[in-house]
């Protein structure tokens, strides 16, 4: 198999994701429609692979999929600037450190009441009287993100 006639099971374990994955992203239009054999069988282009690897990419350092669209617009345009690419990563850094201090807070809840807890009986547990009663949190929010 040449690689301008990638088959989608091998690109999906090449981009190291599922061939649903693939299919959902031809639907949303990220990834072209490739071309089919006349069986009726997807193959890829490079061209194709190289861009499922950039989305895989984007997703596993968690853009969303309308950033990984807008970033994909930017893809070709070598002389264009690249600020407004760079507003969407600072965008987004922005977000993944609000999200971890959200998670660092709830780790130390968790941490403080599990280290209040004796591991002696239920009806003494302090992380089921915490979990029960907020007040008792030394945070107001630690909402998950």
């Amino acid at each position: 198999m040449t690689v301008e006639s990638t088959p989608i099971g091998e690109l999906a374990e090449r981009a190291g994701c599922t061939v649903q994955i693939i299919r959902h992203y031809e639907k949303i239009g990220l990834l072209p429609e490739p071309r089919r054999t006349r069986g009726n069988r997807r193959i890829y282009s490079e061209d194709q692979a190289s861009r499922l690897v950039f989305i895989r990419h984007c997703r596993q350092l968690g853009f969303s999929l309308d950033n990984i669209r807008q970033l994909l617009s930017f893809c070709g345009q070598s002389n264009q600037s690249c600020a407004q690419v760079d507003i969407i990563a600072r965008k987004h850094l922005g977000h993944v450190q609000e999200r971890l201090a959200r998670l660092r807070s709830m780790e130390r809840e968790l941490k403080r009441m599990i280290n209040q807890c004796s591991g002696g009986k239920v009806a003494e547990c302090k992380i089921i009287e915490v979990l029960a009663d907020h007040s008792k949190c030394m945070s107001d929010d630690h909402s998950s993100a």
